[in-house]
């Protein structure tokens, strides 16, 4: 009988410990990014550097930060020449760029299609008539931009002090609405 009130005790004490509560989930901003200090895994990560040191390389070699563009509205559209969407896109780009002028708005064309898809851009800019630049994020701006998604074409928009006003996945009717309004926000931002 002492054995067994004995045993009682030990499995009512193991089950007692075993049942804490869980240490609450860390958080930043309004998404957990670990749960008892594992890490989740549709949570980003946060910018590995400031996004204004956040770079790309123009096809010629030269490389832009997002803070030289400050003063300007930018546009960094991710593409690739396989991507249909991104090609549908194309033209209504290069409509806001002479609707608004290369001195108000600047408009990248971001590569992500890989280094398979580099020997097809001159042959796709030559069939495109893109009118703006086109160049190659570095991984942290690829990272920062695809933290959620990695569907293409993602676009993000810029006002003048480099402040993000939306970023856009895809291309439709409605998400072209979206980018008339937010260039147009970006533009007229002081």
């Amino acid at each position: 009988m002492k054995l067994v009130a004995f045993c009682l005790l030990v499995l009512v004490s193991i089950s007692a410990w075993s049942c804490r509560p869980a240490a609450p989930p860390v958080s930043v901003s309004e998404k957990p990014i670990s749960i008892n200090d594992r890490r989740t895994t549709n949570a980003p990560l946060p910018p590995s550097k400031p996004f204004g040191q956040m770079s790309w390389t123009t096809r010629d070699e030269r490389v832009y930060k997002m803070s030289d563009l400050v003063g300007k509205a930018v546009v960094l559209d991710f593409w690739a020449t396989y991507c249909e969407p991104c090609v549908r896109a194309i033209p209504h780009l290069n409509s806001l760029v002479a609707k608004y002028g290369k001195d108000n708005l600047v408009i990248v064309g971001l590569n992500v299609g890989g280094e398979e898809d580099r020997p097809q851009i001159p042959a796709f800019l030559e069939r495109t008539k893109i009118d703006y630049d086109i160049a190659y994020p570095e991984e942290a701006l690829t990272s920062f931009i695809f933290a959620e998604r990695s569907d293409i074409p993602q676009t993000a928009i810029f006002d003048r002090k480099g402040v993000m006003i939306t970023k856009l996945i895809g291309f439709s009717d409605k998400i072209q609405q979206d980018l008339d309004s937010a260039v147009e926000k970006a533009v007229n931002s002081d």
